[in-house]
């Protein structure tokens, strides 16, 4: 089975331009099907039927799988037998009825513009690494990208004189503008940090480790979780959190959705109507506390 998953995840690679993530997410997944299917006899995804699959779901709920786990497993294994199917493996797909659990959605982790003045000012800018750890903090909560799509930026990216960011995930292409703040700290890390960090001088990368290497998203973590404790952060952020916020803060001051969405690179528009209810939940403090009638 492990053979059919490495063709399946080439696919997604050459024929798709699915992200590492996505492969990834997809391959730990699909091995968790394996397994199941392996105790229990069946040794070929071809043999399963939809009684083994629904038995597989019914056995991560069982194990008390959260249900957004549930449901992304499913949608890989849906995945897997759709590409079996269109390759004449099989001829009925027996994942064609499997349903995923109904999925409550989270109201996500913000935090207040105060919490994020305080987390960007952490970063010491007498210090090479200060310097960069600052432009890609700016950079981040200026443009709301992903951290992944950050760590990848190239120097040919970034254009400061006319103010915006081109990021890049596969094939699709998105231009962010940058406020003054991120241009800041942008122009001062380029100008006395950059050459300073990178190792070698054909290197294209935007930002590097300390090693002259592209950051991981690891790395990249752990330096945000270091900032937020020393800015007296209590809660558990992570680099998602500054996404949200980009798109909450935005929203609350006035950004139409449309615009939030194009920069946040949502191909539906309903994945980022969810902060419209953050900014409904203002409104309505807002309100309780100014009424005079309480």
């Amino acid at each position: 089975m492990e053979n059919v998953i490495q063709d399946f995840i080439s696919y997604l690679h050459n024929k798709k331009q699915t992200s590492q993530n996505t492969q990834t997410s997809y391959q730990r997944d699909l091995r968790k099907l394996a397994f199941f299917l392996e105790t229990h006899g069946i040794k070929e995804f071809e043999e399963a039927t939809q009684t083994n699959l629904n038995a597989f779901v019914l056995d991560m709920e069982k194990k008390d799988f959260a249900s957004s786990t549930i449901s992304r497993t499913i949608a890989s294994v849906r995945a897997l037998y759709h590409y079996l199917f269109q390759k004449h493996r099989i001829e009925d797909n027996p994942a064609e009825g499997l349903k995923p659990p109904r999925v409550e959605k989270k109201v996500p982790e913000i935090l207040s513009v105060e919490e994020v003045d305080r987390l960007l000012k952490q970063p010491d800018l007498e210090t090479l690494k200060g310097m960069r750890d600052k432009a890609m903090l700016e950079v981040l909560y200026a443009t709301g990208m992903r951290v992944s799509e950050l760590i990848h930026l190239q120097m040919s990216n970034v254009n400061l004189s006319m103010g915006y960011i081109t990021c890049q995930e596969n094939a699709k292409e998105r231009i962010i503008p940058i406020n003054q703040a991120s241009r800041r700290a942008l122009k001062q890390y380029l100008e006395n940090a950059r050459e300073f960090l990178i190792k070698d001088r054909e290197t294209f990368s935007l930002f590097t480790n300390c090693s002259g290497h592209t950051m991981s998203r690891q790395g990249f973590w752990k330096m945000l979780k270091r900032y937020a404790k020393m800015a007296g952060i209590k809660r558990d952020i992570t680099p998602h959190t500054l996404r949200h916020s980009f798109a909450a803060h935005l929203l609350q001051n006035g950004a139409d959705i449309k615009s939030v969405q194009e920069m946040l690179g949502h191909s539906d528009i309903s994945t980022t109507q969810v902060y419209l209810h953050l900014n409904t939940n203002k409104i309505r403090d807002v309100y309780m506390n100014a009424h005079p009638r309480k």
